[in-house]
């Protein structure tokens, strides 16, 4: 077992790259010696082949990497030749990566904002040794109407040691909203685009300039206040990727409002879920919105979801409705004559300037809904101090941000990376942020490329999901757009698995581009464990290493610390300025997800491997939640769209792995007596998870199942289902504990019906 690293007080488990004196990466950690880590990884980038893939391959106890130079000169992607999509599956082995390293150029890292893996660990102690010094200085380059208190941090991590509290500048008065407009503005980035929009059709764009952006936004602000909305109120926002999503949720930060965007991919009776729940002054919306060549009538949604929530006692008095001429005409939008009321026809009659409402750093932010084992979605809540800070350092360093940098997060909004990596941690930053309505594959899977070359894109964050779909369309739609403008890749929302990695940074990239891999949560607020591009070589398919002030541990099922090399459980170590502090309205359940499994750590939910060299790979949810295409969905909440059918009587859904999406819904369903197995049937019940939950939770399989592999007690065996998922029938394990072993064989017996 390899021990962990120290600093004289402080332990980080960076395993065998540092620890093993003769590794050709090891470094002197004692940072005052002549022979520095930046030396020694200079050395060894000089002595990399000299092939434009920048693979290191020499002097190395392995050669594995070889065969990706070898590979390379085979075939230009550098993947290979995919003869069919099991090749690109998520199931594929890491093992086979672990000694393969791809270094960034010397040109790259000597202008990175941090260079070497010597500056990354200097910077990486502090934060770990003096996280109160650390995080305060960075958040002193951010305007405070007033500083925090004595503590920078006040927390109890540990349930058995009372309730679990987490704050950040406690005390401190500030606005998001000001420091990502207000203070650009002064600071002379008036003129500079904040936002480069692209609509679904070619050809259709706009700009917003960091002046335009702060007068709308005001606007927005001085109407919301007109119809009531005070600081505290909640505001449900849904709305496609148009410019007036951003500003929706600025508009609402800048008045102390507390914004809960919905991604309008929900149905409604999902988004009633969610009104119900918070309870919103208003509702944000628009009339239609095109994604491709299919109009989708979002006020339709609206309206069926602002009367579903009605009948649970929670009326909703305005709907502003954006007017969306391009999907629909307004003559033909339902209208509610006193509730209803047209964006364009009341918010630019508005001033152009609104007075800050200014809020302490532990006031909330926003809420954002995600996925449970339970079947009921969890209210994440952020608040404002921590969160700032941490998004915008976050976005600088992981994506290695110059101020010349035209950056493109292909996320929604209605998730945690349109919070964090669309809107507030790029604008912290006064970048410049392209916001795409459409669809990527649409009008051809070129058109990512085309966006990129059209706005200069040089930094371009998307989901492997998306990677693998484009890997499938073939390297023709890449290669006839120039791309030479990327410098900065990444990829979120789920494991990257290593071809796809690859394809992504030889074809997309060029083999030049450092891959930012980022591992984090919703709840976490942002990154957790990434790359720095210019400091570390890469692993394809690797996480890599944690982010300033954060403590990843692997336990086993005890809850037990293990180091060096292992696999297992993946929980944090004390907090981090942008972790969530609570679920809405529910702290008991807070605890008990996220601090109880574990005591005295945040436990992700994710299971993670650590390699000998100390680089983190994710492998996926140890839970009861899907990722589908990087978006979470609780099995509980399929299975309960499922059985309100009248014809099921009962449903178990498991993940199966997916060779576009990652992971996909498999359901086995179990129907009323006397009820046969019909296309009409699947098709039914997969219209009725996309009417209640939306479209991305419908089941890729519906299985019919006579009866469910059950526990004497009742339990739903799993496990089971998950091997007859993905056909490992030779690997059921034991299943002499079922009340009925026979279930198995006829469920084997219907698995291709």
């Amino acid at each position: 077992m390899i021990p962990p690293v120290y600093y004289n007080s402080v332990s980080v488990h960076l395993g065998g790259l540092f620890c093993d004196p003769l590794h050709p990466f090891a470094l002197d950690l004692t940072l005052n010696k002549s022979r520095s880590s930046a030396s020694l990884f200079w050395n060894c980038k000089r002595r990399r082949k000299r092939e434009n893939s920048i693979i290191m391959a020499s002097n190395l106890r392995t050669n594995n990497f070889l065969r990706h130079v070898e590979s390379m000169k085979l075939h230009p992607s550098g993947a290979g030749h995919i003869s069919h999509l099991n090749a690109v599956i998520l199931g594929e082995s890491l093992a086979t990566e672990e000694d393969d390293f791809v270094l960034p150029s010397e040109d790259f890292s000597s202008q990175a904002n941090v260079q070497s893996p010597e500056q990354y660990l200097e910077m990486y102690k502090r934060s770990i040794e003096d996280p109160a010094g650390f995080w305060s200085e960075i958040a002193s380059e951010f305007y405070w109407k007033q500083k925090w208190g004595e503590k920078v941090c006040d927390e109890n991590f540990d349930v058995r040691k009372g309730n679990i509290k987490i704050e950040w500048f406690k005390g401190g008065i500030t606005n998001i909203c000001y420091n990502c407009l207000d203070r650009n503005v002064e600071a002379g980035l008036g003129d500079k685009v904040a936002i480069y929009w692209e609509g679904n059709e070619p050809g259709l764009d706009g700009t917003l300039t960091y002046s335009q952006l702060l007068h709308q936004v005001c606007q927005l602000a001085n109407y919301l206040k007109d119809i009531g909305v005070k600081k505290g109120d909640a505001v449900i926002i849904y709305l496609p990727m148009l410019m007036e999503l951003p500003i929706a949720m600025l508009a609402c930060a800048r008045i102390g409002a507390v914004h809960s965007v919905v991604f309008a991919g929900f149905s409604a009776e999902a988004l009633a879920q969610r009104i119900t729940d918070c309870k919103p002054k208003a509702v944000i919306t628009c009339n239609a919105v095109k994604r491709g060549p299919k109009p989708i009538y979002l006020k339709d949604i609206v309206d069926a979801a602002i009367n579903d929530s009605a009948q649970n006692g929670v009326s909703i008095d305005v709907c502003l409705v954006y007017d969306n001429p391009l999907a629909m005409k307004r003559e033909d939008t339902k209208w509610k004559e006193g509730r209803d009321i047209w964006w364009q026809d009341v918010v630019p009659q508005y001033p152009t300037s609104c007075p800050v409402e200014w809020v302490d750093a532990e006031d909330p932010l926003f809420l954002l809904y995600t996925s449970g084992s339970t079947g009921k979605p969890k209210g994440v809540l952020h608040t404002t101090g921590g969160y700032m800070v941490y998004t915008a350092t976050t976005f600088k360093y992981a994506f290695d941000y110059k101020p010349s940098d035209i950056y493109w997060c292909t996320a929604d909004c209605g998730w945690i990376t349109g919070h964090s990596y669309v809107t507030y941690g790029p604008m912290l930053n006064g970048a410049s942020v392209v916001v795409y309505e459409g669809a990527p594959n649409y009008p051809d899977a070129g058109r990512c490329w085309d966006i990129v070359d059209k706005f200069k894109v040089s930094i371009f964050y998307t989901a492997p999901t998306l990677v693998r779909s484009l890997m499938r369309d073939g390297d023709a739609f890449v290669t006839r757009y120039s791309r030479k403008s990327l410098r900065v890749l990444g990829s979120v929302g789920e494991p990257i698995n290593p071809s796809a990695w690859r394809w992504f940074y030889n074809v997309v990239g060029d083999s030049r581009c450092p891959i930012s891999d980022t591992w984090w949560q919703t709840e976490t607020g942002g990154f957790m464990i990434t790359p720095l591009p210019g400091a570390w070589p890469q692993k394809p398919g690797s996480a890599t290493f944690p982010f300033f002030g954060v403590q990843p541990v692997i336990v086993d099922e005890k809850g037990v610390e293990i180091e060096g090399e292992c696999s297992g459980y993946l929980c944090v170590k004390k907090s981090w300025p942008g972790a969530f502090r609570t679920l809405y309205g529910d702290h008991e359940r807070y605890e008990t997800t996220y601090f109880k499994p574990f005591a005295g750590y945040y436990f992700s939910g994710d299971g993670c491997s650590r390699d000998k060299d100390g680089y983190h790979w994710l492998t996926g949810r140890v839970d009861d939640v899907i990722n589908v295409s990087g978006h979470r969905i609780g099995t509980a909440e399929v299975e309960s769209a499922l059985v309100s059918h009248p014809q099921c009587a009962e449903a178990a859904v498991v993940g199966v792995e997916h060779e576009v999406k990652g992971q996909g819904i498999y359901a086995f369903v179990t129907v009323v007596d006397g009820v046969p197995y019909s296309e009409q049937l699947r098709k039914d019940l997969v219209l009725m998870v996309r009417k209640q939950i939306g479209a991305f939770a419908a089941p890729d399989k519906i299985h019919w199942a006579p009866g469910l592999p059950k526990t004497r007690s009742g339990k739903i065996m799993r496990r089971i289902l998950r091997k007859i998922a993905s056909r490992q029938l030779d690997e059921l394990g034991d299943t002499s504990t079922l009340a009925d072993p026979n279930v198995v064989n006829q469920l084997i017996e219907l698995a291709d019906s």
